[in-house]
């Protein structure tokens, strides 16, 4: 028997999805992603000043907050010929590697961790058991019998009261939920701790930008006044504080995320560790340059792309050809000049608004035509994954250390082969593993940031900051890591003004549409093959769609046309 599901809005993610699903003989035998939300800031940005362009598209995600910003400026760097101080660069090396750490730990407990734990469940915890399993896990100190008595008693509280708060609207009690209740305590304690220590770590980008989320950047380096000695700028106090800082955020990952992952690997293994693979090609752009960001070959994140799964080649890209990336609106919409069944590099690409969607009350989407705000970028015409998983298998792929090593440890501790690296499962360990790198590094960027103030303070580059010197026409594209995938932005100038601007972004990759073809994006063909226990409950299905982080945008409001407040829909 053929069933059709539907979740709408999928929760706990930025922005707003829609997926569609039909269940067969209980599994997922077809799956349709929309994204239901449009920002159109690309068309905002043309016709302004190149180098105010990032302020501007740091606005379409709060989350990842800097990742726009330091993309957009890297672009028009790019198109400029611009290169940024060492200071400067590591820096961006350092705002990027908290925001690694704050983006996969708060995504792990508290867009994530809540697929494979049950909260309710750790009501019936023995605390005094709860506290051996955490101490075998690490040595991290809030492990005693009493601390977790006490998390469970403010648990209960909320259970009583019948208004679970942050945990309501759960599927809790669903069979397919596989931890014991001490485990579930475990983990639901730290995922009351996590919201505390994210609080703290992002006051690195405060010291640095100003501010978070949205720190400030600018075209030729960073707007950081520096000076050991001088108050009011960020001086030796302060970078000991960052120090500081980013000593507890490798403590936490390495205490409490990764036993936590660990814990929970061991649990879903057999399952989680088979199915959601997906398109099993692999594209990561490369990031954390340590030799200026036209060294590729410096990256610690390397760029490449590995298809069908196959670790024994990994294949250059090129985001600045057109005979590699194109953008394709089949079954979005959106239109262009050259028609529907048209592919655009994205320095030629185009944001035109063209909704022939259902109007209220909804229902089906209508798959075999436009279905969704996100257009479906191919490179070389094949789907790609992007986000830690993919940049974890090109690196693993290329024998890049100590990632390789850090993944067959972890294999072999869950005596899993590396195909289960391909999975749900693979993609949610591929993020923790990613974080415990970058903690590591973050610490590397902050010393030899000290050692390099010592004898030079530069911040900016101010070659080519005159208009003047600029060339009439030129163009330029910025490439980074996002935390949840590749992230790339294109601009052409002309007469010093924006003429053209495309952002082609990681849920762009994932989350898009099939193409013309019926090829299916990650999402969706992640999903097939996926168990569904009950189609009321569909909690694997959201396990799989979560373990990709998915951002569409942070949000959307609804108003009529005389501006009134329309609706609010609560949903777990």
């Amino acid at each position: 028997m053929l069933e059709k599901i539907v979740v709408d809005p999928i929760t706990r993610i930025e922005g707003h999805l829609r997926i569609e699903a039909e269940v067969e003989n209980g599994r997922i035998k077809d799956a349709f992603s929309s994204g239901t939300m449009v920002r159109g800031i690309e068309n905002i940005v043309r016709g302004r000043d190149p180098r105010d362009v990032w302020a501007f598209v740091g606005r379409v995600c709060g989350v990842c907050t800097s990742m726009h910003s330091l993309t957009s400026v890297r672009a028009v760097e790019n198109a400029l010929g611009i290169a940024i101080p060492p200071n400067a660069e590591l820096v961006r090396n350092i705002m990027e590697a908290v925001l690694y750490m704050h983006d996969h730990i708060v995504h792990f407990y508290h867009l994530h961790a809540l697929d494979w734990v049950d909260v309710v469940s750790a009501l019936d915890a023995d605390p005094a058991a709860a506290s051996a399993a955490a101490q075998e896990l690490s040595a991290w100190p809030n492990s005693s019998t009493g601390y977790f008595r006490d998390v469970q008693a403010r648990l209960r509280k909320f259970v009583s009261s019948g208004q679970l708060g942050i945990f309501a609207g759960g599927y809790w009690g669903h069979p397919a939920y596989k931890l014991s209740p001490e485990q579930n305590l475990v983990a639901v304690a730290h995922y009351l701790e996590a919201l505390q220590w994210q609080r703290q770590v992002v006051k690195v980008h405060a010291v640095f930008g100003g501010k978070n989320p949205h720190p400030n950047y600018v075209v030729g380096g960073m707007p950081a006044s520096v000076n050991l000695d001088e108050a009011n700028a960020v001086n030796a106090e302060r970078l000991v504080f960052v120090r500081q800082l980013l000593e507890e955020a490798k403590t936490f990952a390495d205490q409490v995320y990764i036993p936590d992952l660990l814990m929970i690997a061991a649990a879903y293994k057999d399952d989680w560790g088979k199915i959601g693979g997906g398109v099993t090609n692999y594209l990561a752009y490369g990031d954390f340059p340590t030799n200026g960001y036209g060294d590729a070959d410096s990256f610690l994140l390397p760029r490449g792309i590995v298809l069908d799964g196959d670790l024994g080649q990994v294949h250059p890209v090129d985001a600045g050809s057109p005979d590699e990336i194109q953008e394709y609106i089949y079954h979005s919409w959106y239109e262009y000049k050259k028609g529907r069944r048209a592919g655009l590099h994205p320095f030629d690409g185009e944001t035109r608004l063209n909704y022939t969607g259902p109007k209220p009350p909804y229902g089906h989407l209508d798959t075999e035509k436009e279905y969704s705000w996100i257009k479906t970028p191919r490179w070389k015409d094949r789907p790609m994954e992007v986000g830690p998983l993919a940049r974890l298998v090109v690196a693993y792929a290329l024998g890049k250390e100590p990632h390789k090593s850090l993944v067959d440890g972890v294999l072999k501790q869950l005596g899993l082969p590396v195909e289960a690296l391909f999975s749900t499962l693979g993609r949610t360990a591929a993020r923790g593993l990613e974080t415990k790198l970058v903690a590591d590094w973050a610490l590397r960027f902050h010393d030899a940031l000290v050692e390099n103030l010592k004898s030079d303070s530069r911040m900016v580059e101010h070659g080519n900051w005159d208009k003047a010197q600029w060339p009439a026409e030129a163009q330029g594209f910025g490439l980074s890591e996002a935390p949840r995938g590749a992230l790339a932005h294109f601009v052409k100038i002309a007469h010093g003004k924006v003429e053209n601007y495309q952002m082609v972004v990681p849920t762009t990759w994932n989350g898009s549409p099939r193409d013309e073809k019926g090829n299916r994006s990650a999402f969706e063909a992640s999903l097939v093959g996926t168990p569904v226990h009950d189609p009321k409950l569909p909690l694997e299905l959201l396990r799989t769609v979560h373990s990709f982080d998915p951002c569409l945008a942070c949000a959307v409001h609804l108003y009529d046309e005389k501006g009134s407040y329309v609706h609010q829909m609560e949903t777990f």
